[in-house]
């Protein structure tokens, strides 16, 4: 008989079970609930519907799902009031369109925001919902009522089920070096941003990486996005365990990056669960794609840095009190997302995370973790400071990009 306490793979059937029983809790303890709005009609679907039987002034309109550089060359074709009269006439297809002018864009998101929140005033005195359910038709007037205000730069909102969403910092148009922030779980329209414990909010984390850019190098053009644009998982269920949300979100991911206007290089900023959006988009994003950065990750469905398949520089950082540090970084039967990207193994360039705290202290100003990601940002590669035993994590790098 094989003794088990003397076999190599004792660690793997210890952290096997331990996986397995964290989901069969999280299962029946009903954790992974995820509203589903199977059969429902969606408001984005049916405005790009209504796109592709339009015209303009006689002119067939191209399909909302063509290459954005045709898209981007048809909209450069119209005139100024033509452009107004399609994002008024079609405001969730043309604020949603990869390839669109990005101003364009806000507009357009700014009257389907409107629209939206029009909607949801009505919600709330509709005698059909539950106080609970007209409650959150109210937190979600307000919230599109602070979106749509002029200073305010949408990218990209559908309000359908929990929604999503995405917000330029900067000029997106004249940047030189664009920053992608990838959110985790629980993200939706009203996680969006936060009062309390903002910096662990999309538009926290953008807004406080873009301060710190500029900070770091005040000559940089440089533009973040607060990216939300998928649909992440709901709690820490078996939707988190798996990578279906990933899968999704990182078609996605791939199609507003390559659709960015001008040559821009793109630094992606991925926490939590969204590092398995940028491991299983790695693959396939554009070459202007020069650097992944993943806070906080439980994998990112690779064996190792070079099996993303991606030329980018690939970081990773974790801070010492992360809770996600005692999740078994394994796959297996689909669950899990695969090896520890702060391991030696994997291969990442590890950077400190100093003065970070906890799973969602990343972005909170004074930390190094937040700091390193915005020395990165700006191309400061020589001022990242490396984690504790990796002084590696510059190899290969030298000098100072501007943009």
């Amino acid at each position: 008989m094989t003794s088990f306490d003397s076999s190599p793979q004792l660690g793997v059937w210890r952290a096997l079970l331990a996986l397995t029983v964290v989901f069969v809790m999280l299962a029946t303890t009903g954790w992974t609930a995820v509203r589903q709005h199977r059969g429902a009609a969606s408001p984005l679907e049916a405005a790009v519907s209504a796109w592709e039987r339009g015209r303009i002034d006689g002119r067939d309109l191209p399909e909302a799902g063509a290459p954005a550089a045709r898209l981007a060359h048809f909209f450069a074709s119209l005139t100024a009031h033509q452009r107004d009269r399609l994002a008024a006439r079609y405001p969730l297809a043309v604020g949603n369109m990869n390839g669109a002018p990005v101003r364009l864009r806000y507009e357009a998101n700014r009257i389907a925001l409107r629209e939206a929140r029009a909607i949801e005033r009505e919600r709330m005195h509709d005698d059909r919902l539950s106080p609970v359910g007209k409650q959150e038709a109210e937190r979600r007037m307000k919230r599109f009522g602070v979106m749509m205000r002029a200073d305010r730069q949408v990218l990209a909102f559908d309000p359908m089920g929990s929604g999503r969403m995405a917000e330029v910092f900067g000029d997106l148009d004249r940047a030189g070096r664009v920053s992608v922030v990838v959110p985790g779980v629980d993200t939706n329209v009203l996680t969006f941003e936060r009062t309390q414990r903002k910096y662990a909010a999309p538009v926290g984390m953008a807004k406080s990486l873009y301060r710190a850019e500029r900070a770091a190098n005040p000559r940089a053009r440089t533009a973040v996005i607060a990216w939300a644009d998928y649909t992440a998982p709901v709690g820490l269920g078996v939707d988190a365990a798996t990578s279906m949300r990933a899968d999704d979100g990182a078609v996605r991911l791939d199609s507003m990056v390559t659709a960015l206007p001008g040559e821009a290089a793109v630094a992606l900023y991925c926490h939590s669960y969204g590092s398995v959006v940028c491991g299983v988009a790695a693959r396939r994003l554009p070459p202007r794609v020069t650097d992944i950065a993943v806070a906080g990750s439980p994998g990112m469905r690779a064996d190792n840095a070079s099996g993303l398949g991606s030329h980018a520089r690939i970081w990773a950082t974790r801070d010492s009190d992360d809770w996600i540090q005692d999740v078994p970084h394994m796959e297996v039967g689909g669950l899990g997302h695969g090896a520890d990207p702060v391991s030696a193994g994997f291969g990442a360039r590890v950077v400190s995370a100093d003065r970070a705290r906890g799973h969602t202290g990343y972005f909170e100003p004074g930390t190094d973790s937040l700091s390193n990601f915005a020395e990165i940002g700006v191309g400061a590669y020589d001022s990242v400071r490396c984690a504790e035993g990796d002084a590696a994590c510059r190899e290969g790098i030298s000098g100072t990009t501007t943009a």
